[in-house]
């Protein structure tokens, strides 16, 4: 095993890499229950049933998809396990789900449609996708793509992931909230005490509204401290440790209800895997009615490609950039076979009946915590393999305690900016838009994207350009080009 997984040559042990593993997944777990909520609207109880879809309906999508998700998962996750041998994860990504559902599922229900064939309609756009980016992959191209990348932009992704992980953590633990005045506010722990004794208001409920934001604190200075005591395994002891803190402050304990399990496989059967070879689903996803015709079918394979390539090669520099695992190049070891199990988990997603699978920013708080094999992944593959017959399992770690994980990590990945140099016009510009542009856009490939299109740009009118920067200059116009044709 270490001679396949080479631990010791790359400085870890099997402990450091279960912890991270187990750290990995608890970080993304999330994803299980939250993609087929975005995918499906909710399913049979969401917001697009209550303006008039089929419930029915509705609730074997979100089945198919549940399911879809976690297989998804463990079979990406494996191919990084025992392929790529690196310690990064595969799921759904974020953003691309409801992307998914805006094009195709909501779009089937609003143009007088079947939501069904809507949903195995886009389930063959995420094909051709994944089919085109498995291309680019075993071709080199891709990897090729990802070298040419200005220094400036290499050195700033890192960052920028770190905020956008940070942001995420802030996000689900309710520590930033929503505000239609500034977009977002500090969660605002004196409206919550003045409730104390109205309506019944208790300080029991008072301290129940409050525990996400508290735990996440807590957690957060839990982590920081077991690291700088050097406590190996300090990331998912203050996982542990803030769930703890959360059913004490909360005064609930986690629950299991099995009875769903049956009828998800069963959905899972008959909707979900198979459906994007289904004829029909090939007619309607050129069908103007489902899709908007053939050009805006070919916008959607490009515009889903390009985001999940970036969004793979942001992670990839990023993770490995933390984990101390580049070449001399700067480059990550083994990138050729990470994008390339990345690729086919993209297809094989769109066979078993769910959104684009990419790799997945959480892999960074596993490194975080030590991981630095396919041991660690491994691991998070077995874990997913667990909750597809023990669904609730997810549940168990709530948000708010993984929360202070995605924090900690950005504050981790922030100190890759340092090596920017903010005193070239032509490197601290492109590299600040990349570093913002991620959060502030919710999205890694927005960034890259923005970073491309400044960097060419600046370049090119400071008399700066060069033969090399030809590769970021494509990268640049199908950017405009997603822009402006795309929406994500």
């Amino acid at each position: 095993m270490d001679k396949f997984f080479k631990i010791r040559e790359r400085g870890s042990n099997v402990k450091l890499e279960i912890i991270g593993g187990l750290t990995t997944f608890f970080a993304m777990a999330y994803i299980i229950l939250v993609n087929p909520n975005q995918v499906a609207a909710e399913g049979a109880n969401g917001w697009l049933v209550g303006l008039g879809a089929d419930p029915v309906a509705m609730g074997q999508i979100w089945n198919s998809v549940y399911i879809a998700s976690i297989l998804v998962a463990i079979f990406g996750t494996l191919l990084m396990a025992l392929y790529a041998r690196l310690p990064f994860a595969q799921a759904c990504g974020m953003g691309l789900n409801s992307f998914f559902c805006t094009c195709f599922i909501s779009n089937a229900f609003f143009g007088g449609g079947d939501v069904i064939k809507g949903y195995q309609a886009g389930l063959v756009i995420i094909l051709l996708s994944g089919l085109i980016f498995l291309l680019l992959s075993v071709t080199g191209l891709r990897t090729h793509i990802a070298r040419a990348l200005p220094d400036a932009l290499k050195k700033a992704i890192p960052g920028g992931i770190g905020l956008f992980i940070a942001f995420i953590g802030f996000k689900n633990a309710s520590i930033v909230v929503d505000n239609q005045y500034t977009f977002v506010q500090f969660f605002n722990f004196n409206a919550v005490i003045n409730k104390i004794g109205v309506d019944g208001f208790t300080g029991a409920d008072a301290l129940k509204e409050m525990a996400a934001p508290i735990v996440a604190i807590i957690g957060l200075i839990i982590i920081a401290i077991l690291t700088w005591k050097k406590v190996k395994g300090s990331v998912i002891i203050g996982i542990l440790a803030a769930t703890v803190v959360y059913y004490l402050m909360t005064w609930t304990v986690p629950s299991f209800d099995m009875s769903q399990i049956g009828q998800s496989f069963k959905d899972f059967a008959s909707v979900g895997l198979g459906g994007a070879f289904s004829a029909d689903a090939w007619k309607e996803a050129f069908n103007a009615d489902y899709i908007g015709g053939v050009f805006s079918a070919i916008i959607l394979i490009i515009t889903f490609c390009i985001v999940d390539m970036f969004d793979t090669i942001g992670t990839l520099y990023g993770t490995a950039s933390e984990a101390g695992m580049l070449d001399e190049n700067g480059d990550p070891i083994d990138v050729n076979k990470a994008m390339t199990s990345d690729s086919l988990a993209t297809v094989a997603g769109a066979i078993f009946g769910t959104s684009t699978c990419t790799t997945f920013v959480e892999s960074a708080s596993g490194v975080a915590a030590g991981a630095r094999t396919g041991l660690a992944s491994l691991v998070t593959s077995a874990c997913f393999v667990v909750c597809l017959f023990l669904s609730p399992f997810a549940n168990i770690i709530p948000s708010a305690a993984t929360a202070p994980a995605l924090i900690f990590v950005g504050v981790l990945m922030l100190k890759n900016f340092a090596n920017v140099d903010m005193k070239d016009m032509r490197s601290a510009v492109p590299a600040f838009l990349t570093l913002v542009m991620m959060p502030l856009t919710y999205s890694i490939s927005n960034g890259i994207g923005i970073g491309a299109i400044s960097y060419v740009l600046i370049t090119l009118f400071t008399g700066k350009y060069k033969k090399n920067d030809i590769v970021v200059t494509i990268i640049a116009l199908l950017f405009v080009f997603k822009f402006i044709f795309g929406a994500i």
